[in-house]
């Protein structure tokens, strides 16, 4: 965990830099951290029964190492996806809690409810009296 800190550690000191500018300190300062990374899991792996949880878990991670240099190539690339993951959350999560509408009936009343919160995210809620369809004119 200690290494892994310590790559995010560096990645938060270029934050806001050029692309350049945070390749040469990735290749610099990160890819010897990867480098002791993949000594840990090797080491590990050996020593790990591979049907032990502990095991699974490493073959887990050595099965998606490769992507993990993909910051050390490209300095426009983030070193984690975790913006991405935070945006598409809330969509995941509504289509789980959906597959327990019950019917058709309860699925087009979850849809409502769940454009209704798309609307007003983001909405000041000292504002929120605009939003009331009374609030309106009606056009004809």
């Amino acid at each position: 965990m200690a290494l892994i800190r310590d790559l995010y550690a560096i990645d938060a000191g270029i934050r806001g830099s050029d692309p350049a500018t945070r390749l040469s300190v990735r290749q610099d300062r990160s890819a010897p951290i990867l480098a002791r990374i993949d000594d840990w899991l090797a080491h590990h792996r050996a020593r790990a029964s591979a049907k032990s949880p502990l095991g699974e878990a490493l073959a887990y991670i050595a099965q998606y190492r490769e992507g993990l240099d993909r910051f050390l190539t490209d300095g426009c690339i983030e070193i984690d996806n975790n913006t991405v993951e935070r945006t598409i959350r809330p969509i995941a999560l509504n289509r789980k809690h959906a597959l327990f509408a019950g019917h058709d009936a309860g699925a087009d009343n979850w849809a409502v409810i769940a454009s209704l919160t798309a609307i007003v995210q983001g909405h000041k809620q000292s504002l929120i009296d605009d939003l009331l369809p009374w609030n309106h004119a009606v056009t004809v």
